[in-house]
């Protein structure tokens, strides 16, 4: 008969006893094995797949904070007064803005023809909340109202460096005799930036405010938008919506580029449920490897029955099997995940094209909560695919085991 002081190093020593080799029964061990490869390859998969995926929403959300500002003021009606932008730089003094004005324009010289947005901007109000922009005017040379910055990706297409010429053809038109033709200026590159998104870098021009306000017109007291810099986007811009007149609004740039997050959040979460199936097809080899262990071991577990053994200790052993197998498996995972991500993150083993993902370095980078979700996702297959297999072993009955042996 067991007594109450023997029964945890019992069953510890019938655990190890399990999980040695066993040369007549080999294929329990090689099954064992399999599962404990399968979910560490698993764990390592899923985490490093979650890393990349984050790095690179992050990567995206860094460049697009840039060039799509964090906050911008628009207008519902025509245009955003300047009262306005003064009463937001009154009230929030820690605050950085930059009111712009903006129109399509066609772009052209002797290597050919673009489409282009070209926006008006005050050059040393939007140096303080675009980087990229003021990293582009280290080289400025230039003064007066015809100066244009433009991106690196346009610069190679049409040729151009600091101090070419461009000519924009806006959608006025202008009287040329006795018909009308669209407005065409001249334009000296001053700058020149590289955002690290080709598709930004291809069609965004910079001018002066005093260019828009003497070809197109435009009143210098009336601006199109005013873009706002802000370190705290989300819990600011509420703030901002409270003072603003009826005729104009606040968005954010996690508002412009809605769609485009909501589908990698929504990719990030399909991944995710896509590799957990490698995780639950090895626990279906600790369920395997479990039954074929309770079908060799039948005449054992019916002798410790018979010695005083309860169906709760039997259910402990064979539970205790899968569990060390499993969290084993999540351990070495864990382990190979975490080493990988570190490597890949440290390392250039993989080089991105940066005309697509606006960087060649892979950004990998695990968040607390998709590790915690892995692991909690990973135990709760370990613990199900550990329970039928030892209540099956539990459910043995002595008696007739022991008569047909």
């Amino acid at each position: 008969m067991f007594d109450s002081s023997s029964d945890s190093r019992l069953i510890r020593r019938i655990v190890r006893h399990y999980l040695r080799y066993d040369s007549d029964n080999p294929f329990i061990f090689i099954s064992a094995l399999l599962a404990f490869l399968g979910i560490a390859a698993g764990v390592m998969v899923l985490m490093i797949a979650m890393g990349i995926m984050n790095g690179t929403q992050k990567e995206f959300e860094k460049r697009l904070f840039v060039m799509n500002y964090p906050l911008t003021v628009v207008s519902y009606s025509d245009g955003v007064r300047e009262s306005t932008m003064k009463k937001i730089e009154k009230s929030f003094p820690d605050m950085h803005s930059s009111p712009y004005y903006r129109t399509q324009v066609i772009v052209k010289n002797i290597n050919g023809v673009e489409g282009a947005l070209l926006y008006g901007v005050d050059f040393e109000k939007e140096a303080r909340i675009n980087p990229v922009f003021k990293k582009a005017l280290e080289k400025s040379t230039r003064k007066g109202k015809y100066r244009i910055v433009t991106g690196d990706d346009l610069a190679v297409i049409m040729g151009l460096d600091i101090g070419s010429s461009i000519v924009l053809y806006f959608s006025t038109q202008q009287a040329v005799g006795l018909g009308t033709m669209p407005l065409q200026k001249r334009f000296v590159v001053d700058g020149i930036f590289n955002s690290g998104l080709g598709s930004y870098d291809k069609a965004i021009l910079y001018t002066t405010h005093e260019a828009f306000v003497k070809l197109l017109k435009k009143d210098p007291r009336r601006f199109d938008g005013v873009h706002i810099y802000t370190k705290e986007p989300m819990k600011r811009i509420d703030d901002i919506k409270k003072i603003l007149p009826d005729d104009a609004g606040v968005e954010g740039w996690w508002q412009q580029n809605g769609n485009f997050f909501s589908a990698m959040q929504m990719e990030k979460k399909a991944l995710f449920l896509v590799l957990l199936l490698i995780i639950l097809v090895a626990s279906l080899n600790i369920v395997s490897s479990l039954l074929m262990t309770v079908m060799s071991r039948r005449s054992e577990i019916a002798l410790l029955r018979t010695l005083g053994a309860t169906k709760k200790e039997i259910y402990a052993i064979f539970f205790r099997l899968g569990l060390i197998i499993g969290m084993g498996g999540i351990t070495a995972g864990t382990l190979l995940g975490l080493g990988g991500s570190w490597i890949l993150r440290n390392f250039d083993i993989v080089t991105l094209p940066a005309d697509v993902y606006g960087t060649t370095h892979l950004p990998v980078e695990l968040e607390l909560n998709d590790f915690l979700l892995i692991i909690a996702g990973t135990v709760v297959i370990v613990f199900l695919s550990s329970i039928y297999p030892a209540r099956k072993a539990a459910a043995t009955d002595p008696l007739h085991v022991l008569r047909n042996e």
